[in-house]
């Protein structure tokens, strides 16, 4: 350490990882620890853990409700820019992580602390999205991750170390899965998961229902949007948080969101997760339905090259980066016309655009049309052709030039 650790900020949520650090952290560096809690929507009442956290041992428990902030300031850009990772992964962890890191630094400097900690393991993306944060923001402060530094190898030996200490825990050898909830999707990996071969067990979902077991009647909904953002779900306005559960509870009874992927971690490795993501997957079916008429061509081309790199940036933690600032200043440029509103069919794990309407449209049925019109001369088209075909019929000319 390069500095004598005085008080401690740790990143808590009350499961096995998080229970056991914070114990360690007060048996290890004999100093007051404070235990933040973000409450990001994880579906349950977060109250008791001020108590479990005292009884752990921390000094001081604050539990912040950033439900709205999560949702506003981080899904919000980041669906704006419909950002997916690997063609798949909706974000949901990645986008929570800088939001906690960023509460949980602001903290430390009001309550004096001049070390921050996290449970995340030194073989995931969790500790470079936080470590990265307390870089960017707060590089004074030191850093525990007691993953990489304390002697236990295993959740086993954790969940060990909890019984002798008496702590609580919820996790069991018999179900080790690794959860992680909040407002924007449910994730889980470990225990049988680990094997891609395996098929997730029904009764681990808790925000959707099977496609199988979904309504037989198609659900109608309508989504929307202002300069990007939704606004209204079915011509009801609600705040950004509550429009996102809205939209939860919408998908989650049609069966809509689930994903399985094997991806590939920043650290190097693939890692098999199941993803939750019900509400976030309608929004980005709708978003991308009203950019289809209110986004110009190459503005859309040139935004869409962008999106791996966007969510590369989010996956790998750069959420403060300058790179990042760029691009989301970029990304809000483009949907300054995404207004409008879009139709859609929820229908046992599929989201179907029925319509979309806005007054920004660039869709003009008039050149559009297949049937007469006053406004497109169609032989202009040979021209158009002939000169984007003039280099291929250069390289024609020489090819058969070669030949003879």
């Amino acid at each position: 350490m390069s500095a004598e650790i005085k008080k401690i900020v740790l990143a808590y949520s009350g499961g096995l990882d998080t229970s056991v650090i914070l114990k360690w952290l007060t048996q290890t560096y004999r100093c007051p620890v404070i235990a933040f809690v973000a409450d990001i929507g994880q579906g349950e009442d977060l109250k008791h853990l001020k108590e479990k956290a005292l009884a752990t041992g921390a000094e001081k428990v604050i539990i912040d409700d950033l439900k709205e902030a999560f949702v506003r300031d981080y899904v919000f850009p980041a669906f704006r820019a419909n950002a997916i990772y690997e063609s798949q992964y909706l974000l949901g962890t990645s986008l929570a992580r800088p939001l906690i890191a960023k509460r949980q630094v602001e903290i430390a400097q009001a309550e004096g602390a001049n070390a921050v900690s996290h449970g995340a393991t030194g073989k995931g993306n969790d500790q470079v999205r936080f470590e990265l944060t307390y870089q960017a923001l707060a590089p004074h402060l030191e850093i525990l991750a007691p993953w990489r530094i304390w002697p236990f190898k295993s959740r086993k030996s954790l969940m060990d170390y909890a019984r002798k200490h008496g702590i609580a825990v919820p996790a069991s050898p018999e179900k080790p899965y690794s959860t992680d909830r909040n407002l924007l999707h449910t994730s889980y990996e470990g225990g049988i998961l680990e094997d891609p071969w395996q098929q997730p067990p029904e009764d681990m979902f808790s925000m959707s229902v099977s496609p199988v077991e979904a309504p037989d009647k198609p659900e109608v909904i309508e989504i929307t949007f202002e300069k990007g953002n939704p606004i209204l779900v079915n011509d009801c306005a609600l705040s950004p948080a509550s429009l996102l559960e809205k939209l939860n509870i919408l998908g989650g009874r049609n069966g809509i969101g689930r994903v399985d992927l094997v991806e590939n971690r920043f650290v190097g490795m693939k890692s098999r997760g199941v993803y939750e993501t019900p509400g976030g997957t309608i929004l980005r079916v709708a978003h991308m339905a009203i950019e289809s008429i209110t986004m110009d061509r190459e503005v859309m081309h040139l935004r869409n090259s962008l999106i791996p790199k966007y969510a590369e940036l989010v996956y790998y933690g750069f959420w403060f980066s300058p790179e990042m600032n760029l691009l989301q200043t970029m990304i809000d440029e483009t949907q300054k016309t995404v207004s409008g509103t879009v139709r859609l069919e929820l229908y046992k794990g599929n989201c179907r655009v029925l319509g979309r309407k806005s007054d920004e449209s660039l869709y003009r049925g008039d050149f559009a049309t297949f049937e007469s019109d006053d406004v497109y001369r169609q032989s202009d088209a040979e021209g158009f052709i002939r000169l984007n075909a003039l280099r291929l019929r250069i390289q024609a000319l020489m090819k058969q030039k070669k030949v003879s």
